[in-house]
């Protein structure tokens, strides 16, 4: 077993495997287009320590875009997060990143056709992520992915069941919007997709697999867990209260 990668990997794979529509430099900060796609594809961070004028700048840039100025603050930006918090900016959705070895998940045999990789989506996985709220915004961030990626299509008792997305970037793969339809929760299908990008990004020459996690997300961080995956770092967002 090799050593997990550290969070700034991850945040690197997370940016490279969910990419915004475009991304713009602007001093103190990286600003992103989302178009729709999410908080993570629209999220400034911080190139530096920054100052209130630096915040006054980034929220104009982002109303510029059409967005409502919203900030990630990952590992060690304590003073980013008090400035935020002092103007006015409540935390949302913190979330887990975990990792593992890839030969951690793929000792296991799954059952037969139960999980498979597609790409491009058939339409009812299309169908799941809508159920799930995952919109055309969010399945356009796919699509921009340059490098290697798949989705993921589980199925019990020949019916459709679950679908994820699956992205590589330096050995990485990170698993992102996983959902499983409701009458086949609680019976293994994230299990069973999980293992499935495993096998498949080994297939492909990755070492690690990893995930984001909403740390509200109750059921996906134990089944996290249970699969022997590692929290190796945390990020949340600021969002301007009212």
């Amino acid at each position: 077993m090799t050593g997990l990668p550290d969070v700034q990997t991850l945040y690197e794979v997370t940016e490279h495997t969910w990419p915004p529509a475009a991304v713009q430099d602007a001093d103190a900060w990286i600003l992103r287009d989302g178009q729709g796609g999410g908080k993570r594809v629209s999220a400034a961070t911080a190139r530096r320590l920054v100052s209130r004028s630096d915040l006054n700048a980034a929220e104009t840039a982002m109303q510029a875009l059409g967005q409502t100025p919203l900030f990630m603050i990952r590992d060690g930006e304590e003073a980013l997060d008090n400035l935020l918090e002092t103007a006015g900016y409540a935390v949302i959705d913190p979330v887990n990143l975990y990792a593992c070895d890839i030969e951690q998940l793929t000792g296991e045999c799954l059952p037969k056709v139960t999980a498979f990789d597609i790409w491009p989506p058939l339409a009812i996985q299309a169908d799941i992520w809508d159920a799930g709220g995952i919109g055309a915004a969010r399945r356009e961030v796919m699509a921009r992915v340059s490098g290697p990626k798949t989705a993921l299509f589980g199925r019990e008792s020949s019916r459709p069941a679950a679908t994820g997305f699956v992205a590589i970037h330096k050995s990485i793969a990170m698993i992102h919007a996983l959902e499983v339809l409701e009458p086949h929760r609680g019976r293994r299908m994230g299990t069973h997709l999980t293992r499935h990008a495993a096998f498949w990004a080994a297939d492909q020459g990755a070492t690690h697999l990893a995930v984001l996690c909403t740390k509200a997300n109750q059921g996906a961080n134990a089944l996290y867990s249970s699969l022997g995956m590692t929290v190796v770092g945390q990020y949340h967002y600021r969002i301007k209260e009212g």
